[in-house]
């Protein structure tokens, strides 16, 4: 396995270790293509659930659908993660998806945890130990996203916007 594939393994197994255990996402329903979606999320983006569909909320017709993005795509200041892992690339890598910053996850159900794993990059070719933040059970969290951000993965059913 190269490089890059043990370090996303790596921190796909970060990831998995701190699951928040209030993530209620049996009762969300994943976004997808051409389905309305909810004023709150108007220019949010997420990733669909095969892993390589962006969409963005957005004007369709007579209400906002989500939309697909084609990529690259500039870094979106909104992000709505629904339950499974999002993983976006941060400032630290080519073509990032989201930029560095205080950004504000908020809950969208009594019963979510929203919770971010974090990977920098130290230097070429060498990334920092995965740095985990989790919010209490339907509180928000607040979390800095840094300039040599590579990989940030979203868990919960939250919507993250940069402050």
């Amino acid at each position: 396995m190269n490089y890059r594939g043990l370090m996303i393994c790596a921190v796909a197994v970060a990831a998995a270790a701190v699951v928040p255990v209030g993530t209620a996402d049996a009762d969300v329903l994943s976004p997808a293509v051409g389905t309305g979606c909810a004023q709150e999320f108007d220019g949010a983006m997420t990733l669909l659930p095969d892993q390589t569909t962006y969409v963005t909320c957005r004007q369709a017709g007579a209400g906002l659908a989500w939309t697909p993005v084609q990529t690259p795509f500039p870094p979106n200041d909104s992000w709505l993660s629904y339950g499974p892992v999002i993983t976006l690339h941060g400032q630290g890598m080519r073509n990032p998806q989201l930029s560095a910053g205080e950004w504000t996850a908020t809950p969208q159900d009594a019963d979510t945890t929203c919770a971010v794993t974090q990977t920098d990059v130290v230097e070429a070719g060498v990334l920092a130990q995965p740095q985990v933040s989790q919010s209490e059970q339907g509180k928000p969290l607040a979390v800095r996203m840094d300039t040599k951000l590579f990989y940030v993965e979203l868990v919960g059913n939250c919507l993250w916007v940069k402050n």
